[in-house]
């Protein structure tokens, strides 16, 4: 998984975990790919700040994930909705496969 999209999905998974200020920096860098220098500025922080800031968030994000496993688990749970999804839509049964897939969506839902 690329370094970016683990990052995001970390974010999403503990983000009410981090203060408001490391939330705000770590979106505006991996949701809205502003540079360093973009963030900073209307923070009144230098490159360096950020990036530092930046380092400590993502350390404490794959803290959470060591200890807590729950992004993990949350991607093996859709790479099994997936799988389900895809052996319903050889049920020739439309009512049995739209049900089955209906609940599925559901279930992604909540995720």
């Amino acid at each position: 998984m690329a370094k970016e999209l683990k990052f995001v999905m970390l974010l999403d998974c503990y983000g009410d975990l981090l203060t408001e200020h490391q939330r705000s920096v770590m979106e505006l860098y991996y949701c809205e790919d502003l540079s360093l220098a973009e963030i900073g500025a209307p923070l009144g922080i230098t490159r360096q700040a950020v990036r530092n800031l930046i380092k400590r968030t993502e350390s404490i994000l794959l803290g959470y994930e060591e200890r807590l496993g729950f992004a993990e688990r949350l991607g093996k749970m859709r790479e099994c909705f997936a799988a389900i999804a895809d052996e319903a839509e050889q049920i020739p049964d439309e009512a049995l496969k739209n049900a089955i897939l209906s609940q599925v969506r559901r279930s992604e839902e909540l995720l």
